[in-house]
């Protein structure tokens, strides 16, 4: 019998979200698991996603599946990858680096943000530079050049400039919870760290997580009760054409445009010469107003589909999901809280059930719709 690429224990990741959940302290689980104002579009995300239909074609030639999927050039093991996530160390000690060498040893893209707590250094070395990078725009003109050309001298592959930062998310879990870096010692916090002791031993070992890409840019003897107002003075969400057509012209690599929503800014891009978007409301972390992030790719999809590609995330949560992506359009999708509840749920085994298992529920949708690669999905959506 051939050997499954995830533990059958763990067949879910409703299961590995209550797990993460159980083994978590609180305030690092409502910082992963929750949105934005009143979560209308944390949950909008995954429900639109799913209303998405596909048809099966059962009388037809059978087939066998393969998960490959070519993006910029590069053959990956399937067509989904690690969303950039920030301040993963704090949520699970060590999350960065189990994500980035579950995904180079799986062949999937891994992205690192700027605001997470592994180096660009690091991430180039356990992935040996197959790795993509998030960029949070940096006001400061040295600061910006410099960590751009970290990415670059580190062999990074893609450049990501995230555009839906413009101001950070209201988020009513991580105000009441003091979420900061260092997370505040209040009692309710200590609390629930000696309630979540694999949590509280592992942080133990790896020691107090902190921006790893950002240290060489703060002061000497800086109080990190302050990091707050140091984010907000070092960097700035809002891009504009030319702060993305300066990047451009600085970065030989690919580019992709990261947070597009609308027809007009995925237009822009495609004639500022990028090489994709990623269609994307944050997870549900930024605008509760907006609409859901496979609202927006199914707009964007009718008149941008085969031009460039249409990358995806937000309300992804299972390979099923992955597969209405497709379906809906999506040319590439990326995850980032269910990597994060499988490592939350299995520590360093985390990275690789998550992949096993996505990979495992994807080549079963296809084979269910009688699709032989990713890209056929797209054929097969109700309309």
């Amino acid at each position: 019998m051939k050997k499954l690429a995830y533990d059958p224990k763990y067949p879910s990741f409703d299961q590995l979200r209550l797990m993460a959940k159980r083994r978590m302290p609180n305030f690092a689980f409502e910082y992963l698991d929750g949105g934005c104002n009143e979560d209308v579009n944390l949950f909008k995300n995954t429900k639109e996603l799913r209303d998405v239909e596909l048809v099966p074609q059962y009388i037809k030639q059978q087939i066998t599946p393969n998960t490959e999927t070519t993006l910029f050039g590069k053959t990956y093991a399937a067509p989904f990858g690690v969303s950039p996530v920030g301040l993963q160390g704090l949520m699970w000690p060590g999350s960065s680096q189990i994500l980035a060498k579950a995904a180079h040893a799986n062949n999937l893209p891994f992205i690192l943000s700027t605001v997470t707590t592994m180096s660009i250094e690091e991430a180039s070395q356990l992935t040996e530079s197959n790795f993509w990078f998030q960029l949070y725009y940096p006001t400061a003109s040295d600061i910006r050049e410099d960590i751009i050309g970290r990415a670059e001298k580190a062999g990074c592959e893609v450049l990501v400039l995230l555009c839906d930062v413009p101001s950070f998310g209201f988020r009513p879990r991580d105000i009441r919870n003091g979420l900061s870096m260092p997370p505040r010692m209040t009692l309710s916090n200590i609390i629930q760290m000696l309630k979540s002791p694999a949590w509280s031993m592992a942080s133990l070992r790896r020691g107090i997580p902190t921006f790893e890409t950002l240290r060489p840019y703060i002061p000497a003897g800086f109080d990190m009760k302050k990091l707050g107002q140091f984010m907000d003075q070092t960097f700035s969400g809002k891009l504009d054409e030319k702060r993305i057509s300066e990047i451009r012209k600085r970065w030989k690599g690919k580019i992709v445009l990261k947070g597009v929503a609308t027809v007009e800014d995925t237009e822009m891009a495609l004639n500022l010469g990028l090489d994709a978007v990623l269609i994307s409301n944050h997870g549900g972390r930024q605008v509760d107003v907006g609409p859901s992030s496979v609202g927006a790719l199914l707009k964007i999809q009718e008149r941008y589909k085969g031009k460039f590609p249409l990358l995806f995330d937000s309300g992804i949560r299972s390979g099923a999901d992955v597969g209405r992506a497709l379906g809906a359009g999506a040319d590439f999708c990326f995850l980032g809280r269910s990597f994060m509840y499988s490592v939350g749920a299995l520590g360093p085994k985390g990275g690789q059930q998550a992949i096993g298992l996505l990979k495992a529920q994807l080549t079963q949708v296809m084979d269910q719709l009688g699709c032989q690669t990713p890209d056929e999905l797209f054929k097969t959506k109700c309309v």
